[in-house]
């Protein structure tokens, strides 16, 4: 992923915005063609310290031939994202642009056992429910054992062994503190959830930005 210096985000941020999402497009060449598939993951590491992507597809998925362990998959990790109008910035002369937040993780993708894919459907479960809390968490324990027999059949369970880690959080960090101010109000501003979302990371990637708009706000008030 080309990415340039100001945007690029370290490994540790990277991982840590990759789990928090916790779903991305899983992406391989075929010898002919790219195949991709969306799904929900999460993260491990091994004894060893190994970075691991846990996921599962459908059992007639094309992406499951190329689950040979040798093969390098692409899991693409989008965040929020936002378009920025030139008319936005107090300096003149610029172009709209876009901003957002991505992470790439690379590496080759192994077919996971029947009792390892049983255990990933419990710990990604859990991850997104926990979400949901106070609601009390489903468990596949509610589920007749028939049944539940019956879905994992249909699907296969898939590890990646994450061999490199590239993230890209582009938040216009290369403008003046004026732009980047007046950009982020701007996005604010907006109905769209993906633009008040970037707003809210660009406060809090550059703080002093907005240090005039918290004076003034303590000036006004009685």
């Amino acid at each position: 992923m080309y990415t340039p210096p100001p945007f690029k985000s370290d490994r540790a941020a990277s991982l840590a915005f990759a789990e928090a999402r916790g779903f991305g497009l899983a992406c391989a060449w075929d010898g002919n063609k790219p195949v991709a598939s969306p799904l929900p993951f999460f993260l491990t590491s091994s004894n060893d310290g190994t970075l691991r992507a846990a996921f599962h597809v459908a059992r007639h998925n094309p992406l499951i031939k190329l689950a040979n362990g040798t093969t390098s998959w692409l899991l693409a990790v989008n965040g929020a994202d936002a378009y920025i109008s030139p008319d936005w910035y107090v300096s003149p002369d610029q172009v709209p642009t876009w901003l957002y937040q991505v992470v790439h993780l690379t590496g080759a993708v192994r077919a996971m056992s029947g009792d390892e894919l049983a255990e990933q459907i419990e710990t990604l479960s859990a991850k997104f429910e926990e979400r949901l809390l106070p609601k009390k968490p489903w468990l596949s324990s509610k589920m007749t054992a028939g049944r539940l027999e019956a879905l994992k059949k249909a699907i296969v369970g898939l590890e990646m062994t994450v061999e490199e880690v590239e993230g890209s959080l582009k938040l216009s960090q290369h403008k003046s503190e004026t732009d980047f101010a007046a950009i982020a109000g701007s996005l604010a501003a907006q109905a769209d959830a993906g633009a008040q979302r970037i707003a809210h990371l660009m406060r809090e990637a550059r703080p002093q930005a907005f240090a005039s708009d918290t004076n003034q706000l303590e000036r006004s008030t009685p």
